[in-house]
């Protein structure tokens, strides 16, 4: 599968047998929601304050929901109470994002590997015993890693732009990341930074994106001004250079995908320039029952899509096993 195009996903959709859907061809209806309340809150976990928002029923099965870079649990402000009439919905900060603590590098390595210990403490420190993991951008990474370590409490997962094969990231972004991971210097950390100017912040939000009477710049000035906080940049730049690690770690998520089969829902804005429709097909090759939508959107399709994803969520929630 070499091209990146709506045809080649539903085609692969038909051989593989995958349920499949395509904005505005199979719009759902905006999901009803009473009035929610969604609570600011801090735990330790480690020693480090981490920041997150929840919403529901304390005895509701927990959905987890992971952001992706350059924002935090405010990506979420509004799928949370979509989600939350049932569900405990809880959706942390990590360590130097959001309103999280942002230890220096002399005292958190930032690397994925610790960012999942301490979304895994969290968990604990949050009695979640149990969970399905809502995962977006460097969520899937996170999101992975746990459910390897606790295949028993990550009950399901639902995928928004986020990637487990190399084949589906766009080849200029490896261009840029490529001689970064090779050689670390001020030549080859250059592009790297440049994804932290405001300019890029805001691309992320709006390139591929329709409806954009929708996007709010909330979005992008919020991420921002956690961006520009002094020293923030040094972490996130770490964060960029042991992205690769990720890369290394696929051949083990793809093992955990064919080999427990979880239960899946994709839902994808397809035009985001930094995953490409071949991860989307990586997934459904290797997870024949997932179920998939895909929208008319970039790579924070929640901004532009919230009542299609939130509906295609709470549809697939509300079919899974009761207990999770």
């Amino acid at each position: 599968m070499t091209h990146p195009t709506r045809r080649g996903v539903l085609a692969a959709a038909a051989i593989i047998g995958t349920p499949i859907m395509s904005l505005p061809e199979a719009a759902a209806a905006p999901a009803a929601v009473t009035a929610v309340k969604v609570l600011s809150k801090t735990v330790k976990v480690n020693g480090l304050d981490i920041a997150y928002r929840e919403a529901g029923p304390k005895d509701g099965p927990v959905v987890l929901l992971l952001h992706g870079f350059p924002s935090s649990s405010h990506m979420f402000r509004n799928l949370i109470p979509q989600l939350a009439s049932t569900y405990r919905v809880i959706a942390p900060d990590y360590p130097g994002f959001g309103d999280s603590s942002a230890p220096s590098l002399r005292e958190f390595p930032y690397t994925f590997a610790a960012l999942a210990d301490i979304v895994d403490g969290f968990t604990d420190a949050v009695g979640a015993k149990s969970y399905v993991v809502f995962m977006q951008d460097y969520g899937g990474p996170i999101g992975f890693r746990l459910a390897i370590k606790h295949p028993d409490k990550v009950k399901a997962l639902i995928i928004q732009n986020a990637v487990a094969n190399v084949e589906g990231w766009n080849p200029d972004v490896v261009k840029q990341f490529a001689p970064f991971w090779q050689k670390r210097n001020s030549e080859t950390e250059a592009p790297v930074r440049a994804m932290l100017k405001p300019e890029t912040t805001k691309f992320q939000y709006v390139h591929g994106s329709t409806r954009a009477e929708r996007l709010s710049p909330d979005a992008w000035t919020h991420d921002q001004a956690n961006l520009d906080r002094p020293g923030n940049a040094e972490l996130q730049v770490e964060m960029l250079f042991n992205y690769q690690d990720n890369v290394a770690q696929y051949p083990a998520w793809q093992e955990y995908l064919k080999q427990k089969q979880p239960k899946t829902l994709i839902v994808w804005g397809k035009n985001d320039p930094f995953f490409r429709l071949e991860g989307v097909e990586f997934f459904m090759a290797q997870l024949p029952k997932a179920e998939v939508h895909l929208y008319d959107a970039g790579h924070f399709a929640l901004e532009t899509h919230l009542d299609e994803i939130a509906s295609a969520s709470l549809d697939f929630l509300n079919r899974l096993p009761k207990g999770n």
